[in-house]
């Protein structure tokens, strides 16, 4: 039976969106794979060639599962030469900046590693340099912080303000300790201060190890207190001043590679953010009306979805009122 018009306009209409999903989804495939390769440290051109890793850790450090991969991946790449940390971090917590330590110092057993510190690189984004073999600061990077913390909130003014009072059963008095909800008893705070005790041993000797300093060296400047990279270089927290001319210097004179190798950007394949994937993401989800997923997205580009629980190594100047 012949169609009508409106059946024949409909079956077009239907056609053109198939093709348009069509066209996005190759689309958003050339994306993801332009963004692996690009994340590999390599083009569609040149798919592995020899090069200089650069990888930057910024911002706060929690030991992103991205990262993680990333550091194994340059680790067992036979195209990688050397590996560059540019570190531009107040730091994070403390077990994530373990992790990255950890993982860089793996990539540090095949080939070598140098730090390089920018304009912040304190607390646990110091502790991060300490796996490379050669740290490089600049004279005025601000580095050091070497501390452990954990804060929380007391909000019962606030909370009785509002009429509000919260109740909770425990199986143990340290149960939940601390909470913003009730005093801290002096059996938690002992606990707690047992636990940042302990991750500050942890720290100092972490760099007493690296850095080949005696414990109680580490300790005099090791009161939490940030430096500046011509203090740190005085205090053998770090081993030159510079940028990464400094560091390639290092690499060409100690492990024979030429400054005339190439230097490429590594960053974490998961991740949506840095290699331009996600913004592409965004536009793609505008185009076809998905505005709510465009503006998702778009927070967790600003934001990295990063987040702060547990023992924190970080630093950060407080505001303070007169």
């Amino acid at each position: 039976m012949a169609l009508d018009a409106d059946q024949i306009v409909e079956r077009r209409r239907l056609r053109r969106r198939v093709s348009l999903w069509r066209v996005l989804a190759i689309i958003l495939a050339g994306v993801a794979v332009v963004a692996g390769l690009a994340a590999a440290g390599a083009t569609i051109f040149d798919p592995r060639p020899t090069h200089v890793a650069r990888v930057e850790m910024s911002g706060l450090i929690t030991g992103g599962r991205g990262q993680i991969e990333m550091l194994r991946r340059i680790a067992e790449s036979s195209s990688v030469r050397a590996l560059v940390v540019v570190v531009d971090s107040p730091g994070g917590t403390t077990a994530g900046s373990e992790a990255i330590y950890d993982a860089i110092r793996k990539v540090a057993e095949e080939k070598p590693v140098v730090a390089q510190l920018e304009t912040v690189a304190a607390s646990g984004g110091y502790a991060v340099a300490l796996a490379a073999d050669h740290i490089v600061a600049r004279q005025n990077t601000i580095t050091g912080s070497i501390g452990v913390v954990m804060q929380w909130a007391d909000v019962r003014d606030l909370l009785e303000s509002l009429g509000v009072e919260v109740e909770s059963v425990k199986s143990d008095p340290l149960k939940a300790a601390p909470s913003p909800f009730e005093p801290t008893s002096e059996e938690a705070r002992a606990m707690l201060r047992g636990m940042v005790e302990d991750s500050y041993d942890w720290f100092i000797g972490l760099v007493a190890e690296r850095r080949g300093l005696d414990p109680d060296q580490v300790r005099a400047v090791g009161d939490g207190r940030v430096m500046t990279g011509r203090q740190a270089l005085a205090a053998a927290l770090v081993d030159a001043l510079g940028g990464e001319d400094e560091a390639r210097d290092w690499l060409a004179e100690t492990h024979d590679i030429d400054r005339d190798t190439s230097i490429r950007n590594w960053r974490p394949s998961s991740s949506i953010s840095g290699i331009g994937s996600g913004r592409a993401v965004a536009w793609l989800a505008r185009v076809v009306g998905l505005e709510a997923f465009a503006q998702t997205v778009e927070r967790r580009l600003a934001t990295g979805g990063v987040g702060l629980d547990g023992l924190v190594s970080v630093w950060h100047p407080q505001v303070l009122e007169e």
